[in-house]
């Protein structure tokens, strides 16, 4: 049994919907005091809400992850609301579909400012109230599309997430040295609100290829990144865990049969 998170601040990117807002979710039920930060304010307030209305401690900050100033005022916040900071949660992100020969410059660049600059982004803002928790934490939802996986439309996609491993390596080793860890989870297929509306049909194909025979839910993944945020995981640095019911796995359907 993990020790309890109970009491430590949180902040996660992305809150307001799907993963990130799954990621809120399950810190705040276990005792952690969480902001939720999201563009929209209103959004993040709502998701926020339900927190608060099943018995959590939660609030919302209105921030983009591409605005270095944005992000300093939302650790800053967290810093006046909870006492400190003791875990990022480095969610936000995006994956707009588009094929590679229509591509603009405009989609590149704003899926991987968003996927990969905003990391970096995030992570630099929330450096100086993490190096004063005596158990800093910072963990990214990476994906399996792009460091295992390729995806038609997301090429952009894959080098963002991608991109976040290869950081996410260097970075490990300049924040040892404050006693803070850095690890990510890499989610396959995860039923969020933009499957919901697909269809059983579709649903059905996408669980068909996965050998636990089920889409993934966002308190899957808050699991993976519950334990690296815990106090079990403090010799755990650079790492990555794949939550994704074995999808990577087979080497074509045929061995799903």
């Amino acid at each position: 049994m993990l020790t309890s998170i109970a009491g430590r601040s949180v902040l996660v990117t992305g809150a307001s919907k799907g993963i990130g807002k799954g990621i809120a979710r399950v810190f705040a039920r276990e005792g952690a005091k969480v902001l939720l930060v999201a563009r929209s304010e209103d959004a993040a307030e709502a998701a926020a809400e339900t927190l608060r209305a099943a018995g959590g401690v939660a609030s919302a900050f209105a921030a983009d992850v591409t605005d270095r100033d944005a992000m300093a005022a939302a650790a800053e916040a967290a810093v006046a609301r909870h006492g400190g900071l003791d875990v990022l949660c480095a969610n936000a992100g995006m994956f707009p579909s588009a094929s590679l020969e229509e591509m603009t410059e405009a989609q590149w660049d704003e899926v991987l400012s968003t996927n990969l600059k905003g990391t970096f982004l995030s992570i630099q803002a929330c450096l100086p109230a993490l190096k004063q928790s005596e158990a800093g934490r910072i963990v990214l939802t990476s994906s399996i599309t792009g460091p295992i996986t390729g995806f038609p439309g997301w090429s952009h996609y894959g080098a963002s997430k991608a991109g976040q491993l290869g950081f996410l390596r260097t970075a490990a080793i300049e924040l040892a040295r404050y006693g803070i860890t850095i690890n990510a989870v890499m989610p396959g297929n995860i039923i969020t609100e933009g499957l919901e509306g697909m269809g059983d049909d579709y649903l059905a194909q996408m669980a068909a290829s996965i050998p636990l025979k089920r889409l993934g839910s966002v308190e899957d993944i808050a699991h993976g990144m519950l334990y690296f945020a815990s106090r079990e995981a403090a010799y755990v640095t650079g790492q990555t865990l794949v939550v994704d019911g074995g999808q990577t796995l087979p080497e074509s359907l045929e061995a799903l049969e």
